[in-house]
């Protein structure tokens, strides 16, 4: 289990996170969302031991982060950065190798090329392997590194037996909806093998259709967590995003889905005179 106790974090004279306390449970998809500036990726990059709080504590199977190495950290836990630049010219296969790159996971070269080939078909990224990284578009980058941290995981499945923890920062933003699916079918596959998985999303409708908890947040602090039924409702949300939202249901699922409230009256030229 990876829990954050307390966290507080500064940039400066600005608090993005304000006692925050949160715990990410295996086999399950943890999903943060909130508005712009909320402090959700600074909470992820905490949570992935990227950034070091100025207060409370974050640990990872009851190991305190701060007293981990790198290596030990890259057997438990993977990430998938909102954005990551590449300045060399890797094949899409190469990227997701340096998955396991990882001093000490020791893994025969013709069976890391068969883990990172998988994953690569899972994503529908097969015809890309040989492709270069940097002529993919945004949502094919987005997804070889997902595979570059499913990967990760897998291969270093076999040097611990302790719960591994998998952390996305908006992880489809730039990907159509047939490929948001796939995505999400495959980090579902990910979070039912025991593994903690915890998403940043901006997409309210997509975080309520694949989250098992949903965590609101504003103003660095945590306003509510719970089930997506019970957290999707005109006055949570209006209080969290600062702006109407109407929520609808789905007819046949019974689902909230989400949308801002949009003025339908055009002002004509005439009428603004008037």
């Amino acid at each position: 289990m990876l829990v954050a106790e307390r966290i507080t974090f500064h940039a400066g004279m600005r608090t993005l996170l304000d006692a925050v306390s949160l715990s990410i449970v295996p086999g399950q998809i943890t999903a943060i969302a909130g508005p712009n500036g909320a402090g959700k990726s600074t909470l992820l990059r905490i949570l992935a031991g990227e950034l070091r709080a100025h207060a409370g504590s974050v640990t990872l199977n009851g190991i305190n982060l701060a007293d981990t190495t790198p290596q030990w950290l890259a057997c438990r836990r993977a990430v998938v950065s909102q954005s990551t630049a590449l300045a060399f010219s890797f094949t899409a296969l190469e990227v997701v190798l340096l998955g396991i790159s990882i001093p000490g996971f020791s893994i025969a070269d013709h069976k890391a090329i068969d883990l990172a080939q998988n994953a690569l078909d899972r994503l529908g990224l097969a015809p890309f392997a040989q492709a270069n990284y940097c002529v993919l578009s945004g949502g094919e980058r987005q997804r070889v590194h997902l595979a570059r941290a499913i990967v990760q995981l897998e291969a270093a499945a076999r040097f611990t037996v302790e719960p591994q923890a998998l952390l996305l920062d908006e992880p489809t933003s730039s990907q159509d909806l047939g490929h948001q699916q796939r995505a999400f079918a495959e980090i579902r596959r990910i979070a039912a093998s025991g593994v903690a998985v915890m998403t940043v999303l901006h997409d309210l409708n997509l975080a309520a259709g694949i989250a098992d908890e949903l965590v609101l947040m504003t103003g660095g602090r945590i306003h509510s967590r719970g089930l997506s039924q019970n957290l999707l409702n005109e006055t949570i949300l209006s209080e969290v995003f600062g702006c109407e939202i109407a929520v609808h249901r789905d007819g046949h699922s019974g689902k909230p889905f989400v949308m801002p409230k949009f003025s339908t009256a055009i002002e004509t030229k005439d009428e603004a005179a008037e």
